[in-house]
């Protein structure tokens, strides 16, 4: 079995951004156990802003908050918690291979194919992956915490069977227990809606950036990929093997779906921001619906937001429900002039599909 490992900046680094070291260790002893058992495992670890922190006396109250330095704290980290990691599977005699992605690693077809080819091959000569976004120059990963993300999309990457998500909880709880004592943990999910999307609320810690939200976002990537995803507690005793197994109890399970998406509507769907809505008329619903079709500006009745041309758009019906997500080929303000014409009568120069049947999703 194919699996992919995920463990936060809170699961790795103390309170003043110091590299756990107990932490990493544990980890990695699982990780040994996973692979002397016959399995292959991808880990995706955060920390490496968390990491420079303290090389740059830059930890606790000092921690800055703009983003061009948390970048450069990430390149200082990188090395430095690549050097646990190494040590770690070391005395394992296991070696450790450091893999940085951006978010056009996933969307590009040439640079996902060469990022699958080297994860695989690393797998094929027995090397463990250690994936990090490459926070020295990809920003969205510093504020929106796309790590998890990621995770879930190194999953499809590498056609894994599991992904775990290793946090400070033991799992998803049915509500806030900072706020209810009572919560309990949900041991099973079979959809993800918005009330779950709600109960599992925003980032958890100072040090993190993704919380539980990020990680219930991360598994319906995962759902759509037909990868079986486990969110548990780092701190559990063979917390990896248990999830192999499917322990009940180890952590909070999300079931795969049926149907699956590729990497590129992955990606569309669930990891990039919408920029506005494009509200469209009952017959071009039912046609997108019906899937293999393109978005003309003839089915086009209204547009919301400020988008420009590749953004991403939700495509909403009149009523307002949101039903597809895609990228679309044209600024607003075009949008805007040729909503409702038949494409005989758009002028030179505008796109004849607003958003291509490849950029398009139906959203479950």
């Amino acid at each position: 079995m194919d699996i992919v490992a995920k463990i936060g900046t809170s699961s790795l680094t103390d309170a003043r951004g110091e590299i756990r070291h107990d932490a990493i260790a544990k980890l990695c002893g699982e990780v040994a156990g996973l692979r002397a058992a016959g399995h292959r495992v991808v880990v995706v670890t955060s920390g490496a802003i968390g990491a420079g922190l303290p090389a740059l006396g830059l930890g606790g109250d000092k921690r800055p908050r703009d983003a061009v330095t948390l970048q450069a704290l990430s390149a200082v980290g990188q090395s430095r918690l690549m050097g646990v990691y190494g040590d770690a599977l070391a005395r394992h005699d296991l070696v450790a291979g450091q893999v940085l992605l951006a978010p056009l690693d996933f969307v590009e077809r040439r640079q996902y194919l060469q990022a699958r080819g080297t994860l695989l091959r690393l797998l094929e000569l027995g090397v463990v992956p250690i994936v990090n976004e490459n926070d020295a120059i990809a920003d969205d990963e510093i504020r929106f915490g796309d790590n998890d993300r990621i995770a879930a999309l190194v999953a499809h990457l590498v056609g894994a069977e599991l992904l775990v998500l290793l946090t400070d909880t033991p799992g998803v709880l049915s509500a806030d227990p900072r706020l209810d004592p009572s919560a309990s943990l949900i041991e099973e999910i079979v959809e993800i809606d918005k009330t779950l999307e709600g109960v599992a609320g925003g980032p958890g810690s100072v040090g993190g950036s993704g919380g539980m939200s990020s990680k219930v976002a991360a598994a319906k990537i995962a759902a759509w990929s037909g990868v079986r995803t486990v969110i548990a507690a780092a701190d559990r005793d063979g917390v990896l093997a248990d999830a192999v197994a499917g322990v009940a109890g180890v952590g909070t399970t999300v079931a795969p779906h049926d149907r699956k998406l590729t990497a590129r509507k992955l990606w569309i769907a669930f990891a990039v921001g919408s920029s506005g809505t494009l509200v469209v008329d009952p017959g071009a619903r039912a046609a997108l619906e019906r899937g293999g079709v393109s978005l003309l500006p003839a089915g086009v009745v209204a547009t919301e937001g400020t988008f420009d041309a590749d953004d991403a758009v939700e495509i909403a019906d009149p009523d307002g429900t949101v039903f597809a997500k895609g990228l679309v080929r044209a600024p607003v303000a075009v949008v805007d002039q040729v909503a409702g014409r038949r494409s005989a009568d758009l002028p030179d120069g505008v796109p004849r599909y607003l958003v291509h049947a490849d950029d398009l999703v139906v959203l479950p």
